[in-house]
């Protein structure tokens, strides 16, 4: 981008829109599409929208899925660790309820008859040409989803694409012009891959300690919290028919198939009766949990101690979540269900993190020094490399490219050679190095540039796109200041 970009400042703005094509366009394709139903308690609130585990794990699959077949199967744990891959699909789950708060404030509705078009028109469900029910049902049950969940996230779906139809844009004759001839701009570079598998360091153990000794406010334990609770098991009585009968009545709205309808009684017989043993239980539970306010437990109740914490949770992430946001001490908290039997706690006290000892975490300090000192010196190496006329061994030579062409780097993977293609062409210099996410440097120098021609038709919809995303962009941000977030579980 060198020469032609320093005489063609007006276009630099192009450098935003590829930026954000190439890392935030994505996130609006199919969103809703992945995250089913409420497996389990919520995680974090957007405005009145809750986010559950259940969904955070779906999304976290979905985007694992995309990351191993970039990585053509060479994606583990441990990189989507250092991808933040947790974090990434919590983002996206956070932005699809912003916009969900927005479009209900709008009052906007996905009506059933547009559920059902939606619904019947997926081929994936089609069998001689044509929507079929059972094929529907196959296809769901394979995917581990109920017909209820798939409704209620496509509904999601279609809420979301109905409020961004109405912020649709247009591309004027001088933005696709501008767009046009920046992505024509091809390049031919002198590259070399700088790798921290290339970097040999010693560890000393007084270095070590020192880098311990600036960042010890990084290793502190766990916020502790000393409990006392009593458990009342959900029994196993049986009832009269009329018992039966009358609970069924009363709450028939809780007996539902995986197609939403309710269910007869005669079907869920068995399921109403632990329904009736777990009010029960319940109910001695809380009056328990009264008697325990007021200091008035009767000597025959049998009280039991734990200190629990966010690596130390015997009990489950809804009581640990209501522990840790009490605000004062001592406090009874009303009963939580944690697998067949309900808990009434008390909590007694809160202990503060405190700094870990060096010993504690020598050995999650090490391999954090050792990237550290790595970087650095990847880093210094790259700086002296860049200053010579030439990069030395291994340097190789690219063919003429454009950013949106499809061209290998030796030592980088698709991600990294989509990231560095982005780098390089928001880069105003010819020779320089760009540092990559994944920790390695790309040393460049561009030997040859020209700029091509072709149809602007050809890229009027990605143009429309490009402006898509940035109105996107600056709308989930104006949003994330409008409503809320809150997030419950620690390191999300």
């Amino acid at each position: 981008m060198i020469t032609w970009m320093q005489k063609h400042k007006k276009y630099l703005i192009v450098t935003i829109w590829v930026s954000t094509i190439s890392f935030i366009g994505a996130g609006f394709v199919g969103w809703g599409q992945y995250s089913y139903g409420d497996k389990a308690g919520a995680i974090a609130k957007v405005g009145d929208e809750e986010i559950s585990q259940g969904e955070l794990q779906k999304s976290y699959s979905r985007l694992y899925m995309q990351y191993s077949q970039l990585f053509q199967g060479n994606f583990d744990e441990k990189q989507a660790k250092t991808f933040g891959l947790q974090r990434q699909a919590l983002k996206q789950l956070i932005d699809q309820a912003l916009l969900i708060n927005l479009a209900k404030e709008y009052d906007l509705q996905v009506t059933d008859e547009e559920l059902l078009k939606a619904i019947t028109s997926q081929e994936y469900f089609f069998k001689n040409g044509k929507f079929n029910k059972e094929t529907y049902k196959q296809v769901l049950s394979r995917s581990r989803m109920t017909i209820a969940e798939y409704e209620k996230d496509l509904r999601k779906q279609l809420l979301i694409e109905k409020l961004l139809k109405i912020l649709e844009v247009k591309v004027s004759q001088q933005e696709q012009k501008a767009i046009t001839t920046a992505f024509d701009i091809a390049d031919k570079i002198k590259y070399k891959v700088l790798s921290q598998d290339d970097i040999k360091v010693k560890v000393t153990p007084q270095a070590l300690k020192d880098f311990w000794e600036k960042r010890k406010s990084d290793f502190m334990s766990d916020e502790k919290y000393e409990i006392e609770y009593i458990e009342v098991a959900i029994p196993n009585l049986k009832f009269s028919d009329e018992e039966i009968q009358t609970y069924y009545t009363d709450n028939k709205y809780k007996f539902k198939n995986e197609e939403g309808k309710i269910e007869p009684l005669q079907n869920v017989k068995d399921d109403v009766v632990k329904a009736l043993n777990a009010k029960k239980a319940k109910d001695q539970a809380l009056r328990k949990y009264i008697a325990y306010k007021k200091n008035k437990l009767s000597q025959d109740v049998t009280t039991k101690k734990e200190t629990l914490s966010q690596h130390n949770n015997s009990l489950n992430s809804e009581a640990l979540k209501k522990v840790s946001t009490t605000l004062s001490t001592p406090k009874v908290l009303k009963p939580i269900l944690v697998g067949n039997v309900y808990v009434v706690i008390k909590v007694v006290n809160k202990i503060a993190p405190q700094v870990k000892s060096f010993e504690e975490v020598r050995d999650i300090v090490k391999p954090l020094y050792i990237a550290q000192l790595k970087k650095d010196k990847l880093l210094e190496l790259a700086n002296k490399l860049i200053d010579k006329k030439e990069f030395g061994k291994n340097t190789k030579e690219s063919k003429l490219f454009k950013l949106q062409d499809e061209v290998s780097f030796n030592g980088l993977n698709a991600l990294e050679i989509q990231e560095f293609k982005v780098e390089l062409f928001n880069s105003e210099k010819k020779k320089s190095f760009i540092v990559l996410k994944s920790g390695k440097i790309v040393l460049f120098d561009i030997v040859e540039q020209k700029l091509l021609t072709s149809k602007e038709e050809d890229l009027k919809d990605t143009i429309k796109k490009l402006k898509s995303a940035l109105l996107n962009q600056g709308l989930l941000k104006n949003l994330n200041n409008k409503y809320k977030t809150e997030i419950y579980v620690e390191g999300l």
